[in-house]
């Protein structure tokens, strides 16, 4: 079962003085990319907030995000009074105003609000690491979905190259036909005598080098392997990648070889799947 990279969650816990809500979002990427934005409050449990995503999240752009929103009375920002009012003493010496008007002034100065740093508390800690693991559920689920998506998108195309490869072998009888008679017609313009068993053996040899047999047998095969790979238990959008590799090369190979228009046209749409397919490949886990 394939997963796509691009995924979303978030969960919210509701703690007796504030709320926690956690985010992560996700896009696709070569491999772990992991930013997180924490508080400077919880910078000491940020490592094994970022182990149990990365744990979980083993590719692609990641996001991690943690708010806390105090909704009690409690707070840690407290009025520093001695600052204050020093501030205000020397305001007083260079500028007129009323008392109300140098504590606005006073009140933008650096250091006038002190944050004492407060211990994370480990019951709260296990609380939040609860919602990471909510949040991990949820973008874990919303991959597991989008990748559904993207395995109906890629057998609907993987079809239709199969598709287009039956008709390849519909029409190789009359593009040989049509090889020989340029051949022949080639020859005669010539308006010489030829020996026809020299023709016939450079005929033969311009049928090997035009026969498309083998490429037909390998391109087949790697649209069923394809197949078997997004089918698996795991997902892996590498291995993905190096099939498709192989199956342009086959219809590069069969194109390259065909020298008959409506062949040539049966290749360049099965080009233009396969293309997709590449595109949409680089999103699956």
């Amino acid at each position: 079962m394939i997963q796509s990279m691009t995924g979303y969650g978030k969960a919210v816990i509701q703690l007796p003085s504030k709320k926690i809500s956690v985010e992560i979002k996700s896009l696709n990427s070569k491999g772990l990319d992991l930013s997180s934005r924490v508080p400077s409050a919880y910078r000491e449990k940020e490592l094994d907030m970022r182990k149990m995503v990365a744990n979980s999240l083993t590719r692609g752009k990641v996001d991690f995000s943690l708010y806390v929103e105090s909704t009690g009375e409690e707070t840690s920002t407290q009025l520093n009074e001695t600052v204050v009012k020093q501030y205000m003493s020397q305001l007083e010496k260079v500028v007129d105003g009323d008392k109300t008007e140098l504590l606005k002034m006073a009140m933008r100065m650096p250091d006038a609000l002190k944050t004492e740093r407060e211990e994370v508390d480990e019951s709260e800690f296990a609380e939040i690491l609860k919602a990471v693991k909510e949040a991990l559920i949820q973008i874990n689920a919303y991959r597991s979905d989008e990748g559904e998506v993207l395995k109906n998108d890629f057998l609907e195309r993987v079809d239709t190259i199969e598709n287009r490869l039956n008709k390849v072998l519909e029409i190789d009888s009359q593009r040989i036909d049509n090889v020989k008679e340029r051949l022949r017609g080639a020859v005669s313009d010539l308006k010489e005598k030829v020996d026809e068993n020299r023709f016939e053996q450079e005929l033969i040899y311009y049928l090997e080098k035009y026969d498309i047999t083998e490429e037909k047998v390998r391109l087949q095969n790697h649209l069923n392997y394809f197949r078997e790979a997004i089918n698996s238990d795991d997902s892996n959008g590498k291995k993905l990648g190096f099939i498709t590799q192989e199956i342009g090369r086959e219809i590069n190979t069969i194109g390259s070889k065909s020298n008959f228009a409506p062949m040539q046209q049966l290749v360049v749409q099965m080009k233009d799947e396969l293309e997709k397919i590449k595109e949409q490949a680089l999103n699956v886990l």
